[in-house]
This record gives C-alpha cells, sequence and structure tokens, in this order.
C-alpha cells in the first residue's frame, strides 16, 4: 500500500487540508517565545488541535535549518510526532540531485531521523533525479511530490517556456507531467506514489480552463495544492485541480500558524507587547477554527 493510498483515504475522512508548519519563531505568541523549544511546543500544539480535521502536515526544512543544529532537532521530533499521532506527514525538503547523492538523500528523509511519509522533489535535472527515490515506495509505500506548476510570481520565468519536439506547443510544466504520469503505478486509490505540486492562483476565464486541463490531463496524479490562504488562492480555486472530491490536498501555512494574530487583529486588540492575551491554547484554538473553516470552503467548492 502507497502512503498516497493513505492519504487519499484520509482525504475522504478528514477533507483537503494540509497544515504547514513552516514555523518562524514571530509567528508564535509573544507569551510562548523561546527559541527552539518554543517551535517544538507550538507545532506539537497545533497537530493536536488541528488532527482531526487535517489530511496531513507539512514541514518546510529551511525554518529549521535556519536555527541551526538546535532546530533540525526540532525538525525531526516534529516528523516524529506527526506521524506517532498517526497522521501523515511531507518533508518539504525540494531536492533534485542525481546518481548516488540523490540516493543519500532518499535515505535521510526516507529512514532514520528525519523519517517523513512524502518528500517533495524539483525534477529540472532529470527524471534521472527522481528514479533513485522510486524504490522506497516499493519496498516502504514512501511517495514525493514533484515540483510541476508552482504559485510562486516567477513561475512563469521556466514552467512556461513553449517546447519543441515530441513537447511541441506544450510547455515545460507539461513535459514534466507527463513524464510523471508515464512512470506512475496507480495504487489502490488510483494514483501513482509520486504526484505533483500544481500551485492554486486566483483564476478567472483562461486560467480556470488552464487549470481545468491540468486536473483532467494528470488523472493518476494527486496533487500537493500550494497557494492557498496568505497567497491569493481561494477555495473555488483550488476545487479546480480536484478530482471527483479527492485527488489533492490544499496546503495552507501562515494563515494556520497565524490565525491567532489575525483574530486579535478583527477583534481591535493587541498582537504584540506586555498585554497581548495569547499564549499556545490560545493559538492552538484558533488554527482550529482556521483549518475547518478552510475544510468546509473546499469541501463546499468541490461539490
Amino acid at each position: 500500500m502507497y502512503n498516497m493510498d493513505r492519504l487519499f483515504e484520509a482525504v475522504q475522512g478528514r477533507g483537503h487540508v494540509c497544515v504547514g508548519l513552516d514555523t518562524a519563531a514571530e509567528y508564535i505568541p509573544p507569551l510562548a517565545r523561546g527559541g527552539p523549544g518554543a517551535v517544538l511546543a507550538y507545532n506539537r500544539a497545533l497537530v493536536d488541535a488541528t488532527l482531526d480535521a487535517a489530511a496531513c502536515y507539512k514541514v518546510q526544512i529551511a525554518y529549521y535549518e535556519a536555527m541551526g543544529l538546535a532546530g533540525l532537532k526540532v525538525y525531526a521530533e516534529t516528523l516524529a510526532y506527526i506521524r506517532s499521532r498517526g497522521a501523515l506527514v511531507i518533508a518539504d525538503i525540494k531536492r533534485g540531485d542525481i546518481a548516488d547523492t540523490a540516493l543519500r538523500y532518499a535515505q535521510a528523509h526516507f529512514e532514520g531521523d528525519f523519517e517523513a511519509d512524502f518528500v517533495t522533489l524539483s525534477p529540472y535535472m532529470g527524471m534521472d533525479s527522481i528514479e533513485p527515490w522510486l524504490s522506497y515506495a516499493e519496498t516502504r509505500g514512501k511517495g514525493a511530490f514533484v515540483l510541476m506548476r508552482t504559485s510562486n510570481q516567477g513561475m512563469r520565468d521556466f514552467e512556461y517556456l513553449e517546447l519543441g519536439g515530441e513537447y511541441r506547443n506544450c510547455r515545460v510544466y507539461d513535459a514534466v507531467g507527463a513524464r510523471l504520469s508515464q512512470a506512475a503505478r496507480p495504487g489502490r486509490c488510483g494514483y501513482g506514489a509520486f504526484g505533483a505540486v500544481v500551485g492554486v492562483q486566483p483564476k478567472s476565464g483562461a486560467e480556470r480552463e488552464e487549470a481545468a486541463g491540468i486536473r483532467s490531463r494528470y488523472a493518476n496524479l494527486f496533487f500537493l495544492i500550494p497557494g492557498y490562504g496568505a497567497q491569493g488562492g481561494a477555495a473555488e480555486d483550488a476545487a479546480l485541480l480536484l478530482r471527483q472530491g479527492n485527488g489533492g490536498v490544499v496546503n495552507a501555512s501562515r494563515s494556520i500558524l497565524r490565525a491567532w494574530e489575525a483574530e486579535l487583529k478583527a477583534e481591535g486588540r493587541e498582537t504584540e507587547g506586555p498585554d497581548c492575551p495569547a499564549d499556545i491554547p490560545f493559538a492552538a484554538d484558533a488554527a482550529r477554527r482556521a483549518v475547518i473553516a478552510m475544510r468546509d470552503a473546499i469541501k463546499k467548492a468541490a461539490r
């Protein structure tokens, strides 16, 4: 059984939300700030508060690398905690090297201290940067999400370039999707062990048609969908990248991590300084409300 099958089932049971634990110190309520240990405490509280309403979690390694060795320990303990609670976790590492280097990366992130259920990968050195990871799908059920069409402003610099040859009139991102789709060996849910990162953006007219076309062309690829919330994407935009009510998880990070701050601002209350009332329990409750609202909005849009 692939982890992608488990993720499909999690979406069916708990909705489409992928909680991003891209946790910076300033995202933690003032009363709880205090170094790497505070980040770990905050992550654990958010997992506990959202476990029944989120399909999975995504942990961006850069936020932890920035804290040095202590931060990497928090990263490892965050991954382990999520998995100990029976949830699925994506290690957002965006690796993209080849040969023995790729095998070592795979060993590092699919085994040992940094073990995750999924990783993110960059395909731009070619399929031989993806293939070394594939053996872990067959032996351990592991999965990956490969960068295809992202949600950042600079995506058009390369991902939208038009190609020739066998990919005539196609864009770079379509070549990535086609190769991934060809390589996919569908599990029992109908999706391959390796899916694609396909970003959500505010859409209208031709852009809506583009999103629907991407979903239709790559029916055997499960999508990790960033760009929701703080990046401007809405539930209606994300729903265009789903398939029959499933087929993708929608990631949000800052809008969940900082939901406590948004709630205080909406009430005209302090968000910094000694008069700020927020602590970890307050923030965890706010995160839960944000996840539930997001989950319900996407479910409604996907009908």
